[in-house]
């Protein structure tokens, strides 16, 4: 009978802690949980079993492990720093907390120079709350938005969107147009509003 070696053991022990942080996480994502109970890891009981998250860099890897070894009722400055690529996996994996934080991180901070991007994000996978916000934000600063190059280029790349944009703009209050006949009056004669 072998007998096991310190490092043997301090491997063991790490990987169960790991383990046990990552049950913790896979238990509001039912991906994970699968990754985890999967034979190739059940089955490596003397191995440190390995779980690659590709998509992610070195950086954005330890904001996850942040967040996981965090409360997870807030978002810590280096996860904020990743907080698109975040939201991307906690979609993938179905870590709804995590997709939510990131989604109210992405809303709060809308400016003119990146609401055409949380738009298009808000595409891959369809997230209304954040289509929402981005559009609507995106109406009340269309003459700003779209007067910039970033506009040109996204109007390339998406054109059904900036088409969506475009008409939403039209039909504003406070634009020129009626938002209830859309002709072009500040005092519409054609039906009063």
């Amino acid at each position: 009978m072998a007998t096991q070696t310190n490092k043997d053991q301090f491997l063991g022990g790490l990987a169960k802690v790991l383990e046990e942080q990552w049950q913790v996480d896979a238990s509001r994502s039912e991906v994970l949980k699968k990754m985890l109970e999967s034979d190739e890891v059940k089955n490596s009981a003397n191995q440190v079993e390995t779980i690659t998250l590709s998509e992610l860099n070195t950086d954005e890897l330890e904001a996850l492990v942040e967040f996981i070894y965090s409360d997870g009722s807030t978002l810590s400055a280096k996860v904020k720093q990743h907080v698109r690529s975040l939201y991307f996996l906690a979609d993938k994996y179905v870590i709804l907390h995590l997709r939510d934080l990131c989604r109210s991180e992405l809303i709060s901070s809308l400016n003119p120079e990146n609401a055409l991007d949380f738009l298009e994000l808000a595409q891959i996978p369809f997230d209304k709350v954040l289509h929402d916000a981005a559009f609507s934000f995106i109406k009340m600063n269309i003459n700003t938005i779209a007067s910039s190059e970033k506009f040109k280029v996204f109007v390339v790349s998406n054109p059904n969107l900036a088409l969506e944009i475009m008409k939403a703009s039209l039909t504003s209050k406070g634009n020129g147009y009626c938002s209830r006949c859309g002709s072009y009056k500040l005092y519409c004669r054609s039906c009063g509003h």
